[in-house]
């Protein structure tokens, strides 16, 4: 067990030291099973690494990054930021309240949490710094809006999350439809109460569109809006209706994003080439991660690793409340030095035996870790999401402002926890009534 208690720190130190995750994973899981299994260790990882490059489930991951590459630069962001102020405009901090409202359509539509961000990111900061929204707001709202992937279906952590805890992807894409959208209203709830305290005049671009005849505005959302709910109806309706696997309906859903881009008039042959280089690097990246976190975890557990946890929990005295929230502390701060593919690698592995022993809903826990992970999303100093917007803001937006504007989702975030954990139900209810009908 000494050698599984090294195996953390030493992953860490290499981290820290520059090395991409997938070869630190990979070095240290190495390191490890020589010693556990001598000279026939790379037998041993050679089987972890072909067991997770054939997991079915994990193929429909490229096919879901594809689809939000194509939706990237398909036109349909700019026409569904156009509908979404055109309707919400006028409403107290109408401008931030469209950003999250299409975070949250994008976010069911595409399921990637940074290629969201930088999406509405492009469009809601000249905007909102025109209209003269305070950057505050603006890089909490964008920030927030972004890390919506995380949490409403079709998820890539989420599939990811299913297929290492060999769980239904169905049932927990409909567990977390309910707190996903909580959350979202608590986000919409936030900004409304602020733009009441602090109102915005509106801005002429916005009070044009606004006033635009009731016709025409259901015309022009019509047209938006009818092509992206059919893609998501598609993809997700598909899945928990037990219709299709989630690798076939990613499949269907790239292929309606391609549709879109064609009927938008935005295809042509280097754009899709793009998409294609796009999808290639981000899906290689992961896959690459799940099978070197995969190595990893295989020299854990042949170290004495789980027996290490267990003697743990055991000689601590916790009891299942306990350990749960201890199991969450632990995603949540390896979420300050992993990115969200190591961090569900490593602890989907390592607490599910724990959680089906305890009895505990393996759903309800799924849901509450993805909470926690995009949580981390958004904490300082370490917060994906406030350097995805670092790269896309203008120079007067400053660091500072962007870790003061996420404070306030982090503790809408954080207020969906506890409802989930008091109210299992919020989660429960959905699977059980709809996946597979």
């Amino acid at each position: 067990m000494e050698i599984a208690a090294l195996m953390f720190p030493a992953l860490f130190a290499l981290i820290l030291l520059g090395l991409p995750i997938a070869f630190s994973l990979a070095i240290v899981a190495v390191g490890a099973a020589i010693t556990a299994f001598g000279p026939v260790a790379f037998n041993q990882l050679y089987g972890s690494f072909y067991t997770a490059s054939t997991n079915f489930i994990l193929s429909a991951i490229p096919m879901f990054i594809l689809m939000g590459a194509l939706l990237e630069r398909s036109g349909i962001a700019e026409r569904l930021y156009r509908v979404m102020n055109m309707w919400l405009g006028r409403l107290p901090g109408g401008l931030a309240i469209a950003t999250i409202a299409m975070g949250a359509v994008f976010a069911a539509a595409a399921g990637v949490v940074g290629a969201v961000e930088v999406m509405i990111g492009m469009m809601a900061i000249p905007a909102m710094q025109k209209a003269r929204y305070d950057n505050v707001l603006i890089a909490g709202t964008i920030c927030a809006g972004g890390s919506l992937g995380t949490m409403i279906p079709p998820s890539v952590i989420a599939v990811m999350y299913a297929s290492l805890a060999q769980m239904s992807v169905g049932k927990l894409l409909a567990g977390m439809m309910l707190p996903g959208l909580l959350m979202v209203v608590l986000f919409l709830a936030y900004i409304f109460v602020h733009g009441l305290l602090r109102p915005v005049p509106l801005a002429p671009e916005t009070r044009e569109e606004c006033d635009r005849p009731l016709g025409e505005k259901l015309w022009i959302t019509a047209q938006v809006m009818v092509p992206v709910f059919g893609l998501i109806f598609a993809v997700l309706g598909s899945i928990l209706a037990g219709i299709a696997s989630p690798t076939e309906a990613a499949a269907v859903g790239a292929a309606g994003a391609l549709l879109l881009t064609l009927a938008n008039g935005r295809f042509s042959l280097p754009m899709l080439g793009a998409s294609l280089r796009v999808t290639v690097r981000i899906s290689a990246m992961i896959l690459l991660i799940v099978a070197a976190g995969t190595m990893f975890m295989s020299s854990f557990a042949a170290n004495g690793g789980a027996r290490m946890i267990r003697d743990f929990i055991e000689s601590a005295g916790l009891g299942t409340a306990q350990m749960l929230m201890f199991f969450l502390l632990v995603v949540f701060v390896l979420g300050f030095v992993l990115d969200w593919t190591a961090n569900v690698l490593i602890c989907v592995p390592l607490f599910t035996p724990f959680i089906r022993e305890a009895g505990v809903d393996p759903i309800w826990f799924a849901t509450m870790v993805l909470v926690v992970i995009q949580t981390g999303y958004l904490t300082p100093p370490m917060a994906s999401s406030i350097f995805y917007l670092k790269s896309i803001a203008p120079p007067d937006m400053t660091y500072g402002q962007m870790c003061r504007g996420v404070l306030p989702f982090i503790a809408m975030q954080v207020f969906t926890l506890i409802l989930i954990a008091l109210f299992p139900a919020l989660v429960t209810w959905l699977p059980e009534r709809i996946v597979g009908f």
